[in-house]
């Protein structure tokens, strides 16, 4: 049984990690820790309170008694907003606080842009345009061009957690590009999982969601690789190890 701990913030689209559970195998726990969120808001002062050392240190204990063997804190924008410097700063803290290999869900963006091999990518982004712009100079330094940018906009993610597929599908539609090799879609309080084949099938090229990204980099932490077709490409690169 391999268990991976998230942190998520607060209560928006938490139930797309019990639906990627179902998807991965009987052997693989997906625990959820929620950590306080302070003022829900797309805002960059907020942002930075939200992602906290002090926050997420205290939802760690809870996910060492679930048995987690790595643990990512769940939160596109509240690690990207501290920069590429201060994002590993992040994680490194959390790290040290719950005595685990640890990551974020920015860093798992750019390393499953680099595991798919893509070089261009489209961000479609429910945040608003100055937040949107600090991912993508988050992923310029990871060496990632974005090549087209959709923000919408919306400030807090009790709205963005309203979405269906109908609203999810316009959005990545409206950021594709000619050039982009993939289209992100970057936020954790958006419902994705269901959708995945479905975007990846209208765009006819990967789909990477922030939810999903979230799962792989845990799976990576801890050295395991499951082929998942109904999680998008993503889950399907060599070498598989089936659950």
């Amino acid at each position: 049984m391999t268990a991976l701990g998230f942190l998520y913030p607060g209560h928006s689209a938490e139930d797309d990690y019990p639906r990627m559970e179902q998807l991965l195998g009987s052997d693989i726990r997906l625990p959820v820790v929620h950590t306080d969120i302070g003022e829900d808001a797309h805002r960059v002062d907020a942002l930075l309170e939200m992602g906290s050392a002090a926050r997420l240190a205290a939802g760690v204990e809870e996910l060492r008694l679930s048995g987690a063997e790595a643990v990512v804190w769940a939160c596109t924008s509240g690690s990207f907003v501290y920069g590429w410097e201060g994002a590993h700063e992040q994680v490194r803290s959390l790290a040290r606080a719950a005595g685990l290999p640890a990551s974020s869900t920015s860093f798992a963006f750019a390393y499953a842009v680099r595991e798919l091999g893509v070089r261009r990518v489209a961000i479609a982004a429910t945040y608003p345009d100055d937040v949107t712009a600090l991912f993508a100079a988050f992923l310029g330094d990871a060496g990632v061009e974005v090549v087209s940018v959709r923000a919408s906009g919306i400030v807090t993610a009790a709205e963005v957690g309203t979405w269906g597929q109908a609203e999810v599908l316009a959005l990545a539609r409206e950021a594709d590009h000619p050039d982009a090799d993939a289209v992100l879609l970057p936020d954790t309080a958006l419902h994705t999982v269901s959708h995945i084949p479905a975007l990846e099938a209208a765009l006819s090229k990967p789909v990477l969601t922030a939810n999903q990204v979230t799962v792989w980099e845990a799976l990576r932490l801890a050295t395991r690789r499951v082929n998942a077709p109904e999680l998008g490409t993503l889950f399907t690169k060599e070498p598989l190890v089936q659950a």
